[in-house]
């Protein structure tokens, strides 16, 4: 990863202020060989305890500790020339340049910066120096063929990819937004990153780029972070740059606690109002460490001798042992390669026979001579180093051993900011806690780790539910006080609170009324009127167009409905079910009526007058009810009320047997009849004509039948609502009907008990929740949703709403069969009538008998002169009932 390097504006800065530390180091300019070391301005010029300082000692004590160890080249000792960059490379090309001319330089440490490496590394191969860099990580730097002279000891950021991926998988992150600086370091870690991320099932949901000229990042930074269901987000920046881009961040508030953001490496804190520090908390930092760091082995007396030198000639700028900058000890790794390197070149010789230059003062016709086996001795040479096993290989440029990551995390103590370690990681290893056992504090000063994505916590949602039974209907309800009012109920309602309820959003749930069609409920979304609709909606290309789809919330059918066959089983009383029960009572009702109104009629009956009571009495009933049913009876009724009630049972009679035969034939025929389709090939051989098809238009229904059975034409019967279709059904408008499987079942099933489905399910479907296309919470509703498939919550919920086992009573529609009573109920007010008018007959027989009897009167006979009797013989008893009458009045 490239070396965190400070911008190169303040180089006046250096010519007025003069605030550079130089130390105490001794000259070496009588060396007749030297070492170049390339280092890059920064602005914090005036901490003496930066990385510029750092670095610099480093490189002058390993100069100086070979010195110290009597290693020579040829027997000379190895000088240096330091040489300031600006981070241009052509900058420090020229630089480069002028140095070579004027010395005797046969190897460089550096640059710190991969543009600029890029550049030099071709020259050095021109030149016949080797080349070491402590800082320059692109990717396309490895690459041996390319680069014969080029080194590095820093890790490419092939490995830093590999260690943000493992990052990544360790806290289950799956995408992020890539922020770079738009040179060859920034492309070549962005192309290594999604590389990498590919493999291992990472999306890079977007790029932004940091424009190095203009110090700022294109394009509306809070815009894109906002919009985007990503919240880590991968600074891939130099330090200076990184905290441009962190500030930007600030101001625009998508610094915690809403995102976590991971830094190519640690920035000042101190750059930092004192204001953001709370946003800034739970920042990660990834950086290239030293073996020691992650348990491998390190040469510490190299390195204590190193920092004694240090000590001894700039101890200003020492830090602590705790604190000196890793990218130092690469750079001091560096140094000391070239410098064993050269040793074993001319360990055997002396410098005038080892090594020497061609006599000219243009740097690109300069060659050191003699030189070609340094090569090959840095691609052999192994030492213990003060990072690492330092080893080169002959297929790359990087290091074979010894790349080593930290992830440091910004963590608050009191008033100030720190990096805290926490994780490290070899490039072959995974993660593991960091030695000194420190927890991750996340932004927003949480202990739970981020999801990685946009919570949709507390989040309003404006909710669709089609109104479809049983996914979505109103069903009226009393609240506490008693008033009713209407509630939404169904699968689509309850998957909806069920969605709530897993992953915290506010539910502002809208029915939208049956009329509006399917094909028009993308445009909803499109037009923001829902951020979501729930419903019987079939996932399909033409409306992935437009909106996007999650997992399947139903796996659906369609299904054929038709008209249900009567299929009674008929028992012991079956012939009773013509008619209903309140006309059995009510026929029993005018049998016993006219039993008793015959009893008084034909009390004088011969038949009835010499039987008893009880006898007289059935065989009342028996003449009703044999006239009533058309059998006749072994007598006849005597007087005219009884004659005028007779005939009014005569015509019940007439209609209540035609009525039976009627409904007992047409329940008879209809049980014996067979469903005339038995599945969708009767429907495509066309054994219903098109027209008496009814099709829900602008459904995906409609689309199958156009595409699978009329090729396009629009000859069926056109519905308009679900509704509309069973209403259609039931009224013989139409003979048959196709719709999803989970509407018929349940409407068949506990609405309309006479309709039916025939055949088995055709076109599989699914039916999705509908969502804007790139919405910023589909992939946590994905997640949401295949786990409810896994915990059987869609099972348990079509067990609530379609596994119904018998018809609701008051919502079917009666059998066409059944006679209803209210069809013949005025039969029996004209047989009230004529009943009536029987009973005025009889009440006016009596009177008329009884004034009849008032006339008998025995003037006209002679007290004294009986009558000439009649036999008795010869006399009835009712006959001889008016003259005891009239003897016993008088």
């Amino acid at each position: 990863m490239t070396f965190v390097w400070k911008f190169q504006c303040l180089c006046l800065y250096f010519l007025f202020v003069q605030r550079q530390v130089e130390g105490t180091w001794p000259s070496t300019n009588s060396s007749a060989i030297q070492l170049l070391y390339l280092s890059q301005n920064i602005t914090d010029i005036t901490n003496i305890q930066s990385w510029y300082y750092q670095t610099r000692a480093m490189f002058y004590s390993a100069i100086l500790l070979s010195h110290q160890y009597g290693i020579t080249v040829g027997g000379e000792y190895l000088g240096w020339r330091l040489e300031t960059t600006s981070g241009n490379a052509m900058n420090a090309l020229r630089m480069t340049c002028e140095a070579v001319s004027t010395s005797n330089i046969v190897g460089i440490v550096g640059p710190s910066v991969s543009r600029e490496a890029h550049v030099l590394a071709p020259f050095t191969e021109d030149i016949d120096i080797p080349i070491i860099s402590y800082g320059a990580t692109d990717p396309k730097l490895s690459d041996r063929i390319a680069y014969t002279s080029f080194y590095r000891t820093v890790p490419s950021d092939n490995d830093a990819a590999l260690a943000m991926a493992k990052l990544f998988v360790r806290f289950n992150w799956t995408m992020c937004i890539i922020i770079y600086q738009n040179d060859e370091f920034g492309v070549g870690g962005v192309k290594a990153l999604s590389d990498v991320f590919a493999d291992s099932n990472i999306t890079v949901t977007d790029t932004m780029i940091f424009d190095m000229t203009t110090l700022a990042i294109r394009g509306d930074l809070k815009g894109i972070l906002t919009r985007s269901l990503a919240r880590i987000v991968i600074v891939w920046a130099d330090s200076t740059y990184a905290t441009l881009i962190l500030q930007s961040g600030l101001k625009a508030d998508v610094v915690g606690p809403l995102f976590t953001w991971i830094l190519g490496g640690d920035v000042l804190l101190t750059d930092f109002n004192d204001t953001w520090y709370d946003r800034l908390v739970g920042i990660l930092s990834i950086s290239p460490v030293v073996g020691n760091l992650a348990g491998a082995p390190v040469n510490q007396t190299l390195l204590n001798d190193a920092y004694t030198i240090w000590k001894k000639y700039e101890p200003e700028s020492f830090p602590g042992t705790a604190n000196v900058d890793y990218y130092t000890l690469f750079a001091f790794d560096a140094t000391w390669a070239l410098i064993e390197s050269f040793a074993r070149l001319c360990s055997n010789s002396n410098f005038s026979s080892c090594i020497g230059f061609t006599n000219t003062s243009f740097c690109f016709d300069r060659r050191a001579l003699n030189m070609h086996s340094i090569f090959d001795i840095l691609k052999t040479n192994t030492f213990l180093g003060v990072t690492g096993t330092v080893q080169f290989s002959i297929n790359t440029t990087d290091r074979i051993n010894g790349s080593y990551y930290i992830v440091k995390n910004v963590q608050r103590f009191s008033k100030t900011l720190n990096f805290v370690p926490v994780l490290v990681s070899t490039g072959s290893a995974d993660w593991t806690q960091h030695a000194e056992k420190n927890i991750i504090v996340w932004p927003g000063q949480s202990l739970t780790v981020p999801t990685g994505y946009a919570s949709i916590q507390g989040v309003t949602l404006r909710i669709g539910v089609k109104e479809t039974v049983p996914f979505a209907m109103e069903k009226e309800i009393k609240d506490e006080y008693g008033n009713k009012k209407a509630k939404l109920v169904g699968y689509a309602v309850d998957l909806v609170y069920r969605l709530q309820e897993k992953m915290g959003f506010i539910a502002n749930v809208t029915l939208i009324p049956e009329n509006v069609t399917y094909s028009s409920l993308p445009d909803l979304i499109v037009n923001d009127k829902f951020d979501m609709i729930v419903g019987d909606i079939t996932i399909l290309a033409v409306r992935r167009e437009k909106v996007s789809f999650s997992e399947s919330i139903f796996d659906n059918t369609l299904r054929i409905i038709i008209r249900k066959k009567t299929s009674e089983s008929y028992g012991r009383f079956a012939f009773l079910k013509p008619f209903p029960i309140i006309l059995w009572i009510m026929i029993a009702l005018v049998v016993l009526w006219s039993a008793l109104l015959l009893y008084f009629y034909e009390v004088r009956h011969a038949e009835l007058r010499k039987k008893p009571v009880i006898s007289r009495i059935g065989m009342s009933i028996w003449y009703a009810i044999g006239t009533l049913i058309g059998y006749g009876v072994d007598f006849q009724a005597k007087t005219s009320p009884g004659r005028i009630l007779t005939s009014g049972i005569y015509v019940v009679s007439v209609v209540l047997i035609a009525a039976y035969q009627a409904t007992l034939t047409a329940k008879l025929t209809l049980s014996q009849s067979q469903d005339f389709i038995v599945g969708i090939d009767d429907i495509k051989n066309g054994k219903v004509p098109y027209n008496r098809i009814g099709i829900l238009t602008g459904t995906s229904i409609e689309d199958y039948f156009l595409r699978e059975i009329t090729g396009g034409s629009r000859n069926y019967y056109p519905l308009t609502t679900k509704e509309d279709m069973y209403e259609k059904l039931l009224n013989k408008v139409i003979d048959a009907s196709i719709m999803d499987s989970g509407v018929v079942e349940y409407a068949t099933s506990a609405v309309y008990c006479n309709l039916t489905l025939v055949g088995a399910g055709f076109d599989h479907s699914s039916f999705g929740i509908m969502y804007p296309k790139k919405w910023l919470y589909e992939q946590i509703l994905d997640v949401t949703v295949l786990s409810f498939r896994e915990a059987n919550v869609f099972n348990e919920l079509q067990r609530k709403w379609f596994q119904a086992t018998t018809c609701a009573q008051d919502s079917g529609t009666p059998d066409p069969t059944d006679l209803p009573f209210k069809a013949i109920a005025d039969l029996f007010a004209v047989f009230g009538v004529i009943s009536l008018l029987s009973i005025l007959m009889y009440i006016g027989r009596i009177m008329h008998t009884h004034y009849r009897s008032k006339a008998i009167i025995p003037n006209d006979i002679a007290l004294d002169t009986p009558p000439s009797p009649t036999p008795v013989s010869s006399l009835s008893y009712s006959d001889h009932m008016p003259f005891v009458r009239s003897h016993r009045h008088t």
